[in-house]
């Protein structure tokens, strides 16, 4: 098995990633510190989160090696070269970007291209998307995921954007192979207060949810 495909199947293990998406690096760190006590396996960090690069180096080098980190948002081949060079486990995008999938493969990393339409996740599919962020997932919901997964059966769908506690199941039954959580994953609360037990419990849940935890 090469290690791009060994990176996708454990990431589609973990059922629930994380997308961080912070104006603040304290923040983000903090966040990130809280999902790892509530025991999940991986974390995407969207470049649009200040010194993402730096946040993926430093969790990549004080978490285990089985645990995943991702770097999402990522636009072009510049910003892929970084976040592999930073220790980025896989790459997600918002829609499809050339030589995303090569650049990550070549360095043992799993790619996830975004896809809206048929012909969008026919083209993410043809670039070598391990798996295809269907994205963004609220603007169609559940029914739209059940058409693609349809039309394409073999795909794994991340559907990210929109997703939640309460319809988070409604896109695995839809045919999603795992979901990325936003922002609805942190208790903005605790996050203000710096309650570390209250944040990593909120977001446990999310893991309970989906049978993983």
């Amino acid at each position: 098995m090469r290690e791009s495909e060994s990176v996708k199947q454990r990431l589609l293990a973990c059922k629930v990633v994380p997308v961080l998406r912070f104006d603040d690096s304290a923040e983000a760190r903090f966040a990130i510190d809280c999902l790892v006590d509530a025991g999940f396996g991986s974390i995407e960090i969207t470049l649009t989160t200040p010194h993402a690069t730096d946040l993926i180096s430093e969790l990549r080098s004080r978490v285990p090696g089985s645990f995943l980190v991702g770097a999402g948002t990522v636009l072009n081949t510049t910003q892929a070269c970084k976040c592999i060079a930073a220790g980025a486990d896989f790459l997600v995008s918002p829609c499809i970007v050339s030589g995303v999938t090569k650049l990550a493969h070549d360095a043992g990393c799993a790619a996830l291209l975004g896809a809206f339409t048929p012909s969008e996740v026919l083209a993410a599919v043809e670039k070598g998307s391990d798996i295809v962020k269907l994205f963004p997932a609220s603007s169609g919901g559940p029914s739209h995921l059940a058409a693609m997964h349809a039309v394409f059966p073999e795909v794994a769908f991340c559907p990210t954007g929109g997703i939640n506690a309460e319809n988070k199941n409604a896109y695995f039954d839809a045919g999603a192979s795992m979901v990325g959580i936003g922002s609805s994953i942190i208790d903005r609360q605790a996050l203000q207060t710096k309650n570390r037990a209250k944040a990593s419990a909120h977001a446990k849940r999310f893991l309970q949810i989906a049978g993983v935890a």
